[in-house]
């Protein structure tokens, strides 16, 4: 027969006075009749037999036992069950000394380890104690017998034993398999290398009724007397795995303690165990402010003793700051929000209200001690106790609060405390919150002593009161790190809940994984907010960054981009400055991760280039070349070594892209001039890096006699329609003297090896990367040799193969071709002959089937079926493209001025002219707009192709909003009918 804990035990003579004696005090009853009775029907069956010999007549000698049964049977399901499910035990604990009974029940538990044969077993014993413990201290402390000190120290010290004696039995049980050898076979626990800390309540010894506990657990790998194919690490996982198992696991009997590790370091990314170096190191590298309260608390309560405590003691200069620590107040302050404490309200709502979490609650007692512990606890070390009553007395003694202070907060903290445990009698919950109901708010009052709810109600507000006010002017001077929409916490490991509240109004569509979010950042996840000076500013920055995400598009998004783009950075404290600093750029970068991960991504590898948001030019109209060239010139100087001209070129160059891509995204300018705009800057940038690139070869080379050379750009480079991601399609024209057909320099060359080598190197300038990216990617297959002849072209070669040779697709390319660099004279000439060649005399027919030959072919080769792939799909720009260009060769003769590189004016040049009927002039341009404008917002946006099925919600809602309608659906629709529509008006122009 199991003769273990919390069967009964023989009956002894008490050593001290009975506790059925010394009651004094019991609930007041809300429903007599029945309570009363259900009390008398118990005593009826205890006297049956193998009932409780002996309780009835110890119930009947004493009214305060009468009292105190009946106010149980009213009021607590979970106590009175344990009264009547053992009525032999109930007659022990009547009539034991209470505080001796306490001490031994702590005894046999420590001593289970030993008499348990099975898992099984212990779970049983163990339980059996738990509820002998609950209603001992039930009994005691509704009975007027023990404070609130006393019941917390009783319940922590049976804690402490409940966990030290399942670390000894599976230390025990691993020896007997082999896995582990103690050093003590009497105590498997002595040097064992693994030590479990209390932390909370729990480390001090301040345990409520129904608390869970909070316990983490450390190793020291080089220590443990583990055999020796035994990983540490998983071996000591299995253990915890194993203690939460004995504690934790419901069974018929019930539960010890409800466990929770996650105050350990990291938890979301640490196993349960954590060897000692590890945490050492976490703790001095990435410990928080909140963590160091946590550890305040800190107590080694099982396993290898010793080497919990040198661990808590070589953390004292992490906890215990040498000098006033004013430098984590702002750290604190966010610490602060999570009780909330509203100020300039006298009235405190009683229903519902959390007496742990709520204002004037348990915690903001608790945390007007730990706070001013962990800011003059290092120079005062009598501040650095674990207990909130003793640290009360101790921070008046050491002058830093009054005496009528230390008074009020501890008389309202045992009064909370209190009120905390009745709570939690009624059924064994981890609760702190009061019934909303009047009616249940009513019998609560009574359960608690009080006629009614409104004496009860008084007596609260009057203690939450004294402790708000306390505890607000200790934050006074202290700024507010909430959101406007309200709390905004993400200290220690939970969420909470009015957090995640706001969280939910602010536009995150999953609070949950926000939060997780934020907290992983504080917890160094990312190696970009490891420093201690980026976790400083990241606290006083988060909340106005997710008041700014909360603004965007889509919020989720927002901060999705900013986690990812936190993994690729080595640092953030200058991007969180910025930010912190500036609330434009704020705003802008917010708009940027929820709207254009691109552009943020680029930022969050290069900070300084939010610089250009503080910038004047913001607002203004883009530059023209000539400033832009000014400008650029101005800031690359002229570096002695060509690689300090390469990084400062690309340096400014991003400078000013991302400057024109800020302004598109936060709607200081329209989408449809920054082609424009991205084009200017690429011409501007060619005649930087040009005349750089020449300096320094004639330096070398010296010059071709009457050399001339110019840079012809092609493609969207050409018409000016370029995008964030356009590469640059080039072509580069030379002539010269041919009479003296060789440089006049140090180090002569042949005229055409001169011009191409100086292309080649130009080429070179805007394309290689260094350590601060590239430029631009370049094309050149648009020159009349392709990939395969010499990198520039001499100009009469050029002008032969437009004239005699060039096919129609050719053509077709020249009309979007202009120069963009080099000798302007030269430059000028170059766009006439082109001119000449586009006016030339052609046959309309073939210039339509060639045209629409080339069409298909890219078709078959690229595709043209995806409807989001706006250049190249069945009616997309492409189409409206063609027609532009077949509009120029066919009717460029006859009217000149439709050679244009823009497709717009090309199109409503025609129109004008008559050669294009109006019907389908306006809806061509109106058609192009829209699919130009997405198109810069796909790439501003998206670093690759934009996909309708898996974009964000965000995004789509933005793209919609972008061309004027209401969502994207709608967008959608109107897009594939667009594309019908050209396609269907390409058909009848082009073929």
């Amino acid at each position: 027969m199991d003769t273990g804990a919390g069967e009964p035990a023989p009956h002894k003579a008490p050593t001290g006075v009975r506790l059925v004696d010394r009651l004094t005090a019991a609930p007041r009853l809300a429903d007599h009749g029945s309570a009363r009775d259900r009390v008398a029907e118990f005593l009826a069956g205890a006297d049956e037999p193998g009932g409780g010999g002996g309780l009835k007549p110890l119930v009947q000698a004493s009214e305060s036992v009468q009292a105190l049964l009946a106010g149980i049977a009213d009021h607590s399901p979970y106590l009175w069950r344990l009264v009547s499910g053992d009525p032999a035990r109930l007659v022990s604990l009547l009539a034991c000394d209470p505080d001796a009974h306490a001490a031994a029940l702590v005894r046999r538990v420590n001593g289970l380890w030993r008499e348990a044969e099975a898992e099984q077993q212990l779970m049983r014993r163990l339980r059996a104690a738990k509820q002998e413990v609950a209603l001992l201290v039930a009994l005691a402390d509704l009975g007027g017998l023990w404070g609130v000190e006393q019941v917390t120290e009783t319940l922590s010290d049976f804690a402490d034993a409940c966990v030290a004696t399942s670390v000894r039995w599976l230390l025990n049980e691993a020896a007997e398999a082999g896995k582990f050898r103690p050093n003590d076979p009497n105590d498997p626990a002595a040097d064992c290398g693994v030590v479990v800390l209390a932390l909370g309540k729990h480390g001090a010894r301040e345990l409520n009724y129904s608390s869970d506990i909070d316990i983490v657990v450390f190793f020291d790998p080089d220590k443990a007397p583990l055999a020796g194919n035994v990983e540490p690490t998983p071996f000591f996982v299995r253990m915890v795995k194993g203690v939460v198992k004995l504690l934790q696991e419901r069974t018929a009997d019930g539960y010890v303690f409800r466990t929770d590790l996650r105050l350990r370091p990291d938890p979301a990314s640490t196993p349960s165990a954590i060897p000692l170096p590890s945490a050492y190191a976490y703790y001095e590298s990435v410990g928080q402010n909140w963590e160091r309260a946590a550890l305040i608390k800190a107590r080694a309560v099982a396993g290898d003793i010793p080497i919990g405590e040198a661990f808590l003691k070589e953390l004292t200069p992490f906890i215990w700051r040498k000098y006033f620590d004013f430098a984590a107040v702002a750290d604190i302050h966010a610490m602060k929000r999570q009780i909330h404490a509203v100020r300039g309200h006298d009235v405190i709502a009683v229903a519902g209200h959390n007496i742990k979490l709520g204002r004037g609650g348990i915690r903001e007692v608790e945390f007007f001690v730990q706070t001013q512990q962990l800011v003059f606890g290092g120079r005062r070390p009598q501040l650095r106790g674990r207990r909130t009553l003793e640290m009360l007395t101790a921070l008046r003694q050491d002058g830093w609060i009054s005496a009528t202070a230390e008074q009020e907060l501890s008389e309202a903290y045992r009064f909370l405390r209190a009120i905390e445990h009745r709570l939690q009698m009624q059924a064994d919950e981890q609760t702190q919150q009061l019934p909303h109901e009047d009616d249940k708010l009513a019998r609560f009052a009574k359960f608690c002593g009080y006629a009614s709810a409104a004496s009860f109600g008084k007596a609260l507000t009057a203690q939450a009161l004294k402790v708000e006010g306390h505890y607000a002017r200790l934050f006074e001077e202290g700024g507010e790190l909430t959101a406007g929409e309200g709390n905004l916490v993400f200290t220690g490991v939970t969420d909470d809940p009015e957090t995640l509240e706001t969280l939910r109004r602010m536009g995150f569509t999953d609070p949950a994984l926000a939060a997780e979010t934020v907290r992983g950042w504080h917890f160094g996840r990312r190696q970009a907010v490891t420093s201690p000076r980026a976790r400083e500013v990241l606290t006083e920055l988060v909340p106005q960054l997710l008041t700014a995400f909360g603004a965007t598009a889509d919020p989720d998004g927002a901060l999705a981009n900013l986690d990812r783009a936190l993994a690729r950075m080595p640092a953030a404290v200058e991007l969180f400055s910025i930010l912190k600093n500036h609330r434009s750029i704020l705003a802008l970068f917010a708009d940027l991760l929820g709207s254009a991960p691109r552009l943020a991504e680029t930022v969050a590898q290069r900070p300084h280039l939010l610089d250009a948001v503080i910038d004047p030019a913001l607002n203004r109209p883009y530059a023209g070349v000539e400033e832009l060239v000014s400008r650029l010139s101005g800031a690359v100087g002229a570096p002695e070594l060509l690689e300090d001209f390469l990084d400062r070129i690309r340096e400014v160059g991003q400078h000013e892209m991302f400057l024109v891509g800020s302004r598109a995204i936060s709607e200081a300018v329209p989408l449809s001039r920054i082609g424009t705009a991205y084009a200017t800057l690429a011409d501007a940038l060619i005649q930087v890096a040009l005349r750089e690139v020449e300096r320094r070869f004639q330096a070398d080379h010296g010059r071709v006699p009457g050399g001339r050379m110019a840079v012809v750009g092609m493609g969207r480079l050409g018409s000016r329609e370029m995008t964030a991601t356009s590469d640059l399609d080039l072509v580069v024209l030379y002539d010269f003297d041919e009479d003296a057909a060789e440089s006049d320099g140090t180090r002569p060359l042949n005229a055409v090896v001169y011009y191409t080598r100086l292309t080649q190197r130009l080429i070179s300038a805007l394309t290689v990367p260094t350590r601060r990216g590239v430029l631009y990617s370049v094309d050149m297959r648009l020159r009349p040799s392709g990939n395969k002849g010499p990198a520039a072209t001499q100009y009469k070669g050029f002008l032969a193969y437009q004239n005699e040779e060039a096919e129609v697709w050719e053509k077709m390319a020249l009309t979007r071709a202009r120069p963009v660099a080099g000798d302007l004279l030269f430059a000028e000439e170059v766009a006439g002959a082109i001119h000449g060649i586009l006016t030339a005399e052609r046959d309309p027919d073939h210039v339509r089937r060639e045209a629409a030959d080339m069409r298909r072919l890219i078709a078959r080769e690229k595709g043209e079926d995806q409807l989001w792939d706006l250049k190249l799909a069945r009616g997309g720009l492409l189409d409206i493209e063609f027609i532009a260009q077949t509009l120029v060769l066919v009717h460029g003769r006859a009217h000149p001025s439709l050679v244009t590189t823009s497709t717009g004016d090309i199109l409503r040049e025609a129109q004008e002219h008559g050669v294009l009927a109006p019907e389908h002039g306006e809806f061509l341009r109106e058609a192009y707009a829209m699919m130009r404008d997405l198109l810069h917002w796909q790439r501003l946006t998206v670093a690759g192709a934009f996909d309708g099925k898996t974009a964000s919600q965000g995004l789509k809602r933005r793209m919609a909003s972008i061309v004027g309608l209401p969502d994207f659906k709608i967008l959608e629709r109107d897009l594939a009918d667009t594309q019908d529509k050209v396609r269907d008006i390409f058909t009848r122009l082009v073929g």
